[in-house]
């Protein structure tokens, strides 16, 4: 059996045992830029309830220009006011370099990615910068409720990263 196929007969099992229709807006009025990792779950990390918050997940939890498409539909569309980013210790976007991707892709299919990898080194230096790119998008309606912070993997503990002091 694949996981497609698994994952769709767990839904006729609990078929009809939904919320129910919720609201499209989400009630906290918050959008959530999370990483994709599968060791990381928001919605049970931070005690969210469906239709409380949108989440954008991605590769690294990296704000992208398309976490900035659909943060400015949650916002402009949908109401949100806030951004929280979360990144994660042990991130795998840290273990190989945007150039080797990049290699490495080509070498598979004869095309160069004409998009960023955005792979990182430095966490906390990650997170900032995204913060930054919120903040500086002229397609966001509110640009200043946004924090970061980093998930420890091994404890789930958030630490909130500060900007950087110049």
């Amino acid at each position: 059996m694949t996981a497609i196929q698994d994952l769709v007969d767990r839904n006729s099992v609990r078929s009809g045992t939904g919320p129910g229709l919720l609201e499209g807006r989400p009630s906290m009025r918050i959008a959530l830029v999370a990483c994709m990792d599968a060791r990381i779950d928001p919605a049970q990390l931070l005690g969210l309830r469906p239709g409380e918050a949108h989440v954008i997940r991605n590769a690294g939890g990296v704000v992208t220009d398309d976490v900035i498409r659909s943060l400015a539909v949650s916002q402009r569309k949908l109401g949100t006011t806030e951004v929280m980013l979360l990144h994660h210790t042990k991130c795998g976007m840290a273990m190989f370099t945007d150039e080797d991707f990049a290699s490495e892709l080509q070498e598979a299919t004869g095309l160069r990615p004409t998009w960023a990898v955005e792979t990182f080194r430095d966490t906390e230096s990650d997170v900032r910068q995204s913060v930054e790119r919120v903040r500086r998008s002229p397609f966001l309606a509110n640009t200043t409720a946004v924090r970061g912070f980093v998930v420890d993997v091994d404890t789930g503990d958030l630490a909130e990263v500060l900007p950087a002091r110049p």
